[in-house]
């Protein structure tokens, strides 16, 4: 298989992002959710640091109100005008692309005055109003496969982007329901997702969650991430997403599932090097 990233203009995706100088993959992190201020801001700088060390082309990832939750006492967020207001501080501070979820048609426009790219999450990834809002805003769309799809039935959802006149979409892996506790990834479904001419990225953190626990709260295999992070630049991933935190233990939503931050720049630096390696067969 041959890794297709080298197709495509990352800056028809990512305002202000051009491919790294021996061809990276680009990476989507940040902490789950937006929960104050010092948080997203230092998160930011931390991982705009390691990423430029790296030459690793970076879009800052937090969502501004987590809509899907368990259980109603779960925390959803600061509110949506300040949550999206930090998100375009982090755009404006350190010049970076920012992405971030929406939930329904009529949050599409919201948040596209605020962010660079628009994320459909997995369980919403077939609702057509949803889909044709996102593409109208002009912004890049990156859908998440369903936990319940076929890597072949995304096709449709990449079809409901570009005929409602936006070809800037991507495809965002994160692993399919194994059971009721338990999520697996199908490798074979990433050079599946990029013969529909898109990138695909790898959702590490999602992938290794272990959802609908009797607590209510989703667990997670963080231990994992190494192992599911290497496998993945190795099939030929053009993107990594990784939820990252200082401190995973007290973090306000999937707290179980993400990276501490002060692992990030080890793991990178060993996904850069097996990226390396594979462009040279």
């Amino acid at each position: 298989m041959t890794n297709k990233i080298s197709e495509y203009d990352l800056g028809n995706y990512f305002p202000g992002i051009s491919k790294s100088s021996y061809n990276n993959f680009f990476l989507f992190a940040g902490p789950c959710v937006v929960e104050d201020r010092d948080l997203v801001l230092n998160t930011a700088e931390r991982i705009n640091d390691i990423a430029k060390k790296l030459d690793i082309p970076f879009v800052f990832k937090a969502s501004y109100r987590k809509a899907n939750r368990s259980r109603i006492d779960s925390f959803t967020g600061i509110g949506d005008k300040e949550a999206l207001d930090l998100l375009a501080e982090v755009k404006g501070s350190f010049n970076i692309p920012v992405i971030t979820d929406i939930h329904t048609a009529d949050e599409a426009e919201m948040a596209a005055a605020y962010v660079d790219v628009l994320q459909i999450p997995a369980f919403l990834c077939r609702q057509t109003d949803i889909l044709v809002a996102a593409a109208k805003t002009g912004k890049t769309i990156s859908i998440k496969k369903g936990q319940f799809l076929s890597p072949e039935s995304m096709q449709f959802a990449v079809d409901k982007v570009r005929e409602s006149g936006n070809d800037k979409v991507l495809i965002t892996e994160r692993g399919s329901m194994f059971g009721y506790h338990d999520l697996v990834i199908d490798y074979r479904g990433i050079p599946v997702m990029q013969n529909f001419d898109v990138p695909v990225v790898l959702d590490i953190t999602h992938s290794l969650q272990e959802p609908n626990q009797q607590s209510g709260v989703t667990g997670g295999r963080p231990e994992m991430i190494e192992t599911v992070a290497r496998a993945g630049v190795a099939a030929g991933v053009d993107g990594v997403f990784i939820e990252t935190h200082p401190s995973p233990e007290t973090a306000k939503s999937d707290g179980a599932n993400m990276l501490p931050l002060d692992q990030l720049e080890a793991l990178l630096t060993k996904l850069v090097e097996i990226r390396k390696t594979i462009l040279s067969f």
